[in-house]
């Protein structure tokens, strides 16, 4: 039996063209996605989101980013843009739990989510009993292995699969179905990836 979870980070209609803070190929990410969920979900032990859901993130946004560490408004809770992406609208029937990260801080990575057992795909994020972080949750699911993909290569997927190796799982980043918001912090992101331990396969989209 499989202990590998698929982890999709991020794919939410601000981070795609047209969003608020679009990374180019976010759609096509999106896209591909989807289609590796509908071919391979029944190889994985789970497959889990993450997504942004911003309320107050302090100084993470900004009216003058500097698009390090300060970021125009984007994934505000219960808004359009932070609703997962059409592209990935057919996959979300396979997607078991959402943990939902930022809505006072940053939270760049998925680790720093939670999810509430039961929670429906897409729904609003539960009130704050009952929260299952994702670290617990793949425990409880008995999973030891992660393949990482979503958006953006640079940030949030890389704060997830960095996290994942610190969490002791084997950690794959599926570079074919990442985008990045800028080749040269994809490229520090990606030497960072590799020197934690991290499996780097395929390669990043053109």
């Amino acid at each position: 039996m499989s202990t590998r979870a698929l982890i999709v980070v991020d794919v939410q209609n601000d981070f795609c063209e047209g969003g608020s803070l679009a990374v180019t190929g976010g759609a096509l990410v999106a896209q591909r996605v989807a289609d590796h969920i509908a071919a391979h979900h029944q190889e994985y032990a789970a497959v889990v989101a993450t997504a942004d859901w911003h309320i107050d993130p302090g100084s993470h946004f900004s009216d003058h980013p500097d698009y390090i560490d300060s970021w125009p408004v984007h994934c505000v809770a219960g808004s359009d843009g932070a609703d997962f992406h059409p592209g990935l609208q057919p996959a979300l029937p396979h997607i078991e739990a959402v943990f939902r990260k930022g809505e006072f801080s940053a939270a760049y990575s998925g680790f720093e989510g939670a999810t509430t057992e039961g929670e429906e795909t897409g729904e609003p994020h539960a009130p704050h009993e009952g929260r299952v972080g994702l670290r617990d949750w793949l425990a409880d699911a008995g999973v030891d292995e992660v393949d990482v993909v979503g958006i953006a290569t640079d940030h949030c997927v890389r704060a997830t699969a960095l996290d994942a190796v610190a969490a002791g799982l084997h950690t794959r980043v599926l570079l074919d179905m990442t985008a990045g918001v800028a080749p040269e912090s994809t490229t520090k992101a990606l030497a960072q990836l590799r020197s934690a331990g991290a499996e780097l396969a395929g390669r990043l989209p053109d």
